[in-house]
């Protein structure tokens, strides 16, 4: 898939360089993979959510929310928000 962009996931890391690995790996595994749909996409990462309009990728542990646009017919992912697990709790992403 075309990932856009990935300098969030660049900025994360900067401000949390604990999760740079675990970004990375799921970063790899992405732009390798054409997911046909939610439930292939579940097929590679389990512990994926659909909320609302977006999906939410669990990475490094749990420690990680990614926030990302899947659009499967066009093979493309738009990151919207990199957030820790209490930035997401907090729920402003959702505004």
């Amino acid at each position: 898939m075309h990932v856009i962009t990935r300098k969030r996931l660049n900025e994360f890391a900067v401000t949390h360089p604990e999760t740079r690995s675990a970004l990375a790996h799921w970063y790899a595994l992405v732009r390798k993979a054409r997911f046909a749909n939610f439930v292939h996409l579940r097929q590679t990462f389990p512990q994926a959510d659909q909320v609302g309009k977006f999906t939410v990728f669990d990475i490094g542990g749990n420690k990680v929310r990614l926030i990302a646009a899947l659009h499967y017919n066009r093979n493309k992912i738009y990151i919207r928000h990199v957030l820790t697990h209490e930035e997401y709790d907090r729920g402003n992403w959702k505004r």
